[in-house]
Order: C-alpha cells, then sequence, then structure tokens
C-alpha cells in the first residue's frame, strides 16, 4: 500500500532551505512506523518537499519513476530479502540518495550496507531534524556538475570510463560496475596518476571520515581491479601503495599480476567479527 503526500506550497518561509531559488527535494520513505512517519512527514510540509511514505519495498524500476532525490527506508521494513533488495536497488539507480533509518543495529551490518552502496545510516530513535539533515548532505553530495553529461570520456589503456553513463566499458562492453565501484574508478582516474591516500578516497566516496580498521575502500579496490583485469588482461590499472593508498595508471602487462600487486593499501587488521544470531535486524553478515 502506497501513501502519497504532496507537499504545502505554503510551507513557513523561515523552515525552508537556505538556498530559497533551489527546487524542493523529492523524497520517498519507506517505514511503518506512524509516529516517525507522522512528526517527519509535518517537518517536510514545512520545507515545501514532496514526499511519499511506502508501507512496503517495491521493485527498483517504480522507484526509478518516482524520480526521488533521496529515499529514506527502514531496513525491518524489507523483510529477510533486506540485502538482496538494497543491492538491486544500489545497482540500478546510482544517482539516488539512499538514507537508511532503522533500528539500533551491529558494526558488521553498518558496514555492510555502506558497501552496497548505502550513502547514509541513521539509529533511531532519531531527531526529524538530522535526518532531513542527511538527506541533505547525501543529496548535495549525489548532485553532479551542471555540465557532467557533456563531459567527454576518460580513456586508459583499453578501459573507456564514461561519467554520463556512469559506466566503464572495454572494447565497447559493460564493466558491469556498482555505482561505488565507477565512482572509485572514476576518482582514481581524476587523479591523473596521483596516489591518493585510503583516507581521502573514503572521505570523497562517503562523504565523512573513515573510522579505524575500516576496510571498505581495500574491499572496493580489490572488486573493481578483479573487474579491470578480467576484462582487460594485458594491462595494468590500479597499483597499490603499501601504507598509503592507490594510483591509477594504464601500464602494460609483462604477465599475471603479482601477488604484492593484489595486497591491501592497509596493514592487516583483525576483522570485525561476524553478528550472532541474538543481534538485531533482518539479515546478517555472511
Amino acid at each position: 500500500m502506497m501513501e502519497t503526500i504532496r507537499a504545502e506550497q505554503g510551507g513557513q518561509a523561515d523552515a525552508r532551505s537556505p538556498s530559497s531559488t533551489a527546487p524542493p527535494l523529492r523524497v520517498a520513505v519507506i517505514d511503518r512506523d506512524s509516529g516517525f512517519i507522522q512528526v517527519l512527514s509535518k517537518r517536510l510540509d514545512r520545507l515545501g518537499w514532496e514526499h511519499r511514505v511506502l508501507g512496503s519495498p517495491v521493485p527498483a524500476d517504480a522507484i526509478g519513476a518516482m524520480r526521488l532525490s533521496a529515499l529514506v527506508v527502514d531496513l525491518s521494513v524489507l523483510g529477510p530479502q533486506a540485502w538482496e533488495w538494497l543491492e538491486r536497488l544500489c545497482g540500478a539507480l546510482p544517482d539516488l540518495g539512499i538514507v537508511v533509518c532503522t533500528s539500533p543495529s551491529t558494526v558488521a551490518q553498518r558496514v555492510r550496507g555502506l558497501r552496497l552502496g548505502v550513502d547514509d545510516w541513521i539509529t533511531k530513535p532519531c531527531h526529524p531534524e538530522e535526518v532531513i539533515a542527511r538527506i541533505q548532505s547525501v543529496v548535495r553530495r549525489r548532485r553532479r556538475p551542471a555540465g557532467r553529461a557533456e563531459v567527454k570520456s576518460v580513456t586508459a589503456g583499453e578501459v573507456e570510463i564514461r561519467s554520463d553513463r556512469f559506466q566503464a566499458f572495454v572494447g565497447g562492453r559493460s564493466l558491469d560496475l556498482t555505482r561505488r565501484e565507477f565512482e572509485l574508478i572514476e576518482l582514481l582516474a581524476a587523479a591523473d596518476g596521483r596516489v591518493l591516500e585510503r583516507e581521502e578516497i573514503y572521505s570523497r566516496l562517503w562523504g565523512y571520515a573513515m573510522v579505524r580498521g575500516d576496510r571498505s575502500v581495500d574491499v572496493f579496490v580489490r572488486k573493481l581491479r578483479q573487474k579491470l583485469e578480467k576484462s582487460s588482461p594485458e594491462w595494468h590499472y590500479i597499483h597499490t601503495h603499501f601504507g598509503i593508498g592507490y594510483r591509477f595508471a594504464a601500464e602494460p602487462a609483462d604477465g599475471p599480476a603479482s601477488a604484492a600487486e593484489d595486497e591491501l593499501a592497509a596493514p592487516p587488521l583483525p576483522e570485525t567479527p561476524v553478528p550472532t544470531a541474538e543481534e538485531p535486524l533482518v539479515a546478517e553478515l555472511v
């Protein structure tokens, strides 16, 4: 069941965004917490934002048709298929800002969500002002320069990076990169051969400082490197600078990628323990 709420045009001026010339945002909320929905909806009405409340998950193409600025979702509403649904959504709608707002969770669950492509994670109970501020922050990070579609493609070795299509290609064939993987290759390629530190990569992709021990950057680099080497085995693209970060440069491969090149940029750390069955939320890391 879907309830559509159209924001009032006569919302109080003092509650609006500082940028009065910016168009109102369009947000969908997947949640069944009536108290949370009521308070948040009133605040969104005052801001002049258009918003929809969805009582259950809907297909990615239906969400895409809504032309949303951001989506706020409570994972408990999604049921056992929560992670699978999230992964499909993040892959299908790379420009959509996604904020998870759910019950207390484990570090492993939050890390998994962020690795799938979630932009932010809020723990309930929370204040509506915080939810709105995080939505605005996500939208700012997702917003691309106006001329993005006009930017020419970047070619390195056999790889063509197409910002207008949010994808990379080898010989005209897509590498099937996820949103975060594309953002990573775009960021590395834009550095023009400069080594980017792991902390810088994290802050520019996720929008906030990296927690000590977080291996998200290394995991995404490994996945991206595997896709590049599978599609273009004659070239090496991502180079590890141990203890520092990563550098992107297309260099002919003299042979199979060395074991050292596949090492993480960070020193080894103990892995995050997998949560027990008693811990909250709908699914666990596997």
